[in-house]
């Protein structure tokens, strides 16, 4: 079978761009609500969820472990987990860090025994503390290494309690705890023992998430949730577009100079994306939300930054792009827990900046990037960019070729994994 996109020439422009984009569902809170779903009490409807690699992997494990699934127009009713399957459920977790470290403890929650298995590359992310805690809830975890593949086997739903783990290498670790916690009888305070916690808004988000579907959580103090034991109320939401997809479209307009608009921007959001638009003005660019739409206007000239991203993690990418594309030196920190993502991202992004004629000085948690790109590094048309099997590596790339002409993509279709769509919709706006 021959790939649709083997490669991508990324557009490149000479004039500022113009453009007005609207950006699909978020994946994080998707994948949040279908595992809420998943062990509610009675069916949920999510209006307008992300349909992507990494959502359609969660909606194939809700039914492989005993849940049910209904496409309606842009709607999707899910049938919560009911009984418990023959044999050991298989759950297939592709590249999904929410897949891998969310739906074992949401398995152990609904008392279904499971197998998880991935990517070739999900295979070496860090899955020791899910590993880990687990074991310390009851459950009997057989595995081979501290990663995927393993198989977990669930004589009865964990009574819950109290765990202490180190998250890190990932907030992902605390999110998926919290979610399956209502449903243990003595739900469960977790407790991060880690000198620091990355991507803290995905735990803001997951705790929302919570509280909308009637449970209680406490935040007795920094670093400590409590969730109650009760019921997971259904859910019948919208979900809210993608701000972290949203955001290479808006780092459009500072690179050129010019300006993007994305509609039904949420006044109040937990998503790590809503950063973006202050970043935009740490380069020198506006931003501007006014009735639900938000305006980025990029600058004449670029500004060079100083960022710790360590909260916001997953605008690495796209911001290193931004700042490739800008006159000085400009310096990423807190980011060091970016290299057990879907690639280590730091390495990835410094060895393509640097392959284009952007200067790198990576660092155990930073990068420095010392731009703007050379016109005459390397051979383009034989090398390419590379993406890692990694959705924000393209979108980094799509960033830097608007102002580095002869840009080409390898492997563009990676990005499936949260925009399906995003090659097509980067060609409509600025090709």
């Amino acid at each position: 079978m021959t790939d649709i996109l083997a490669t991508w020439p990324a557009p490149a422009v000479s004039q500022p761009v113009r453009a007005r984009v609207s950006v699909p569902g978020s994946k994080s809170l998707t994948n949040r609500l279908l595992v809420l779903a998943a062990l509610a009490e009675a069916p949920s409807t999510l209006r307008a969820p992300l349909i992507s690699r990494d959502t359609q992997l969660m909606l194939d494990a809700v039914a492989a472990l005993g849940g049910a699934v209904e496409h309606d127009g842009d709607a999707v009713r899910i049938t919560p987990i009911e009984g418990v399957p023959d044999a050991p459920a298989e759950v297939e977790c592709g590249l999904a860090g929410t897949v891998m470290r969310f739906v074992p403890f949401a398995s152990a929650a609904a008392g279904v025994s499971a197998r998880f298995d991935g990517d070739a590359q999900a295979r070496v992310r860090p899955m020791g503390t899910v590993l880990s805690a687990l074991r310390e809830l009851g459950v009997d975890v057989s595995a081979e290494s501290e990663s995927l593949p393993f198989t977990m086997t669930v004589d009865a739903v964990p009574r819950g309690g109290s765990i202490d783990i180190d998250a890190s290498q990932s907030s992902q670790f605390v999110s998926g705890l919290l979610l399956a916690a209502p449903r243990f009888a003595e739900g469960l305070t977790v407790r991060h023992t880690g000198a620091s916690l990355p991507s803290v808004p995905h735990i803001d988000m997951t705790v929302e998430t919570l509280r909308a579907a009637g449970v209680t959580v406490d935040t007795p103090e920094p670093n400590v949730w409590r969730v109650h034991p009760g019921p997971i109320a259904p859910l019948d939401i919208t979900v809210e577009p993608d701000l972290s997809n949203a955001a290479t479209f808006l780092a459009a307009a500072l690179v050129t100079g010019g300006e993007v608009t994305i509609p039904n921007w949420p006044d109040r959001t937990t998503q790590a994306g809503d950063e973006f638009r202050f970043i935009a003005e740490t380069f020198g660019g506006e931003s501007e939300l006014i009735d639900g739409e938000l305006t980025v206007r990029g600058p004449k000239q670029l500004q060079p930054v100083d960022l710790d991203l360590s909260s916001v993690g997953e605008l690495t990418p796209v911001t290193a792009a931004v700042a490739a594309a800008a006159g000085g030196t400009s310096r990423i920190t807190g980011i060091g827990h970016l290299r057990g993502h879907e690639t280590d991202r730091l390495s990835a992004l410094a060895a393509e900046l640097s392959a284009f004629g952007v200067t790198v000085d990576e660092g155990e948690d930073s990068l420095t990037i010392t731009g703007p790109p050379t016109p005459d590094a390397g051979s383009i048309a034989d090398r390419g960019w590379n993406t890692y099997a990694d959705h924000r590596m393209v979108m980094a790339g799509a960033v830097l070729g608007l102002v580095r002409p002869g840009l080409v993509i390898n492997d563009p279709d990676t990005v499936s994994k949260t925009l399906p769509a995003f090659t097509r919709m980067w060609d409509e706006a600025f090709g």
